[in-house]
């Protein structure tokens, strides 16, 4: 091939490597700054950092893919061994849950039974002597039979209040000793137990046995004294000793913890035998 034929040949490869760019009418033509792609070149190959992310990212997903399969073979084989004992463990929950559920609603309902027939002695109680009394005393046999301490010990008490008002003293006496003798009772209901007891025995029964159930009630700090020391003056009276029940009663008028009943029925005494 001659000079002008390789002249031609490389400018017509120039001329398609080379873009020339289209200015606005009145510029003159410049060549652009990039060289268009031959139409025959070939696409860049992935250079060897694109190709070591790709391998990266590729590798992590068929571990965990490994990793998930283990996992879920390892929960079918805990669930074929201990399957039947995790049903068994969850509906033992669920019983026991029904359960708890069941005994609080009993619980419930058996103490307002209680309750209520409490409060249906109390009422018939305070009716004329008669069947009501015996109906009173009926409810209070269920509620002693059925309920708890606080409300078997108040039953007691008031059983025992209408034994005595229909002239059961007997009757009336066993239940306050099972009050006084129930050392699981509160100290103020043993003490009024047996400070009814004395009050129903003042007047005619043992003089020491009815000493002997109101000298602890007569101390200051007890809040039965009061009244423990009036029955204690009646007993002095009772058996002669007016000065000793004269000093006492004077003790009393004074004492500003005494209920205002006591203070006046001690200063009547007290006027009945001459200050």
């Amino acid at each position: 091939m001659g000079k002008r034929a390789r002249r031609a040949s490389a400018g017509r490869a120039s001329a398609h490597a080379t873009q020339i760019c289209t200015l606005p009418d009145g510029f003159l033509p410049a060549v652009c700054s990039e060289a268009a792609r031959p139409l025959w070149s070939a696409p860049d190959r992935p250079r060897p950092a694109a190709r070591r992310a790709l391998h990266e990212d590729t590798v992590p997903d068929i571990f965990d893919e490994v990793d998930e399969d283990l996992r879920a073979d390892r929960m079918r084989d805990l669930f074929k061994k201990y399957g039947g004992a995790m049903v068994a463990a969850a509906l033992l929950v669920v019983a026991a849950s029904g359960a708890w559920q069941f005994w609080q609603k009993y619980e419930a309902r058996h103490v307002a039974d209680v309750a209520q027939a409490f409060l249906n002695g109390m009422r018939v109680a305070d009716s004329p002597a008669g069947a009501g009394r015996q109906e009173a005393l009926a409810q209070f046999d269920a509620v002693q039979k059925k309920g708890r301490s606080g409300y078997r010990l108040l039953a007691r008490l008031r059983a025992a209040a209408v034994k005595a008002d229909t002239g059961d003293l007997a009757g009336a006496s066993a239940l306050w000793d099972q009050v006084a003798g129930d050392a699981s009772a509160d100290p103020l209901l043993r003490d009024l137990a047996n400070l009814q007891w004395a009050l129903h025995r003042v007047d005619s029964g043992d003089a020491a046995a009815v000493e002997a159930r109101l000298k602890p009630l007569a101390s200051p700090e007890n809040p039965w004294h009061a009244l423990a020391r009036e029955q204690l003056v009646l007993l002095d009276l009772r058996l002669g000793k007016t000065d000793t029940a004269r000093d006492a009663l004077k003790q009393l008028a004074q004492d500003v913890t005494a209920p205002d009943g006591v203070r006046d029925r001690a200063n009547g005494l007290l006027a009945q035998l001459g200050g």
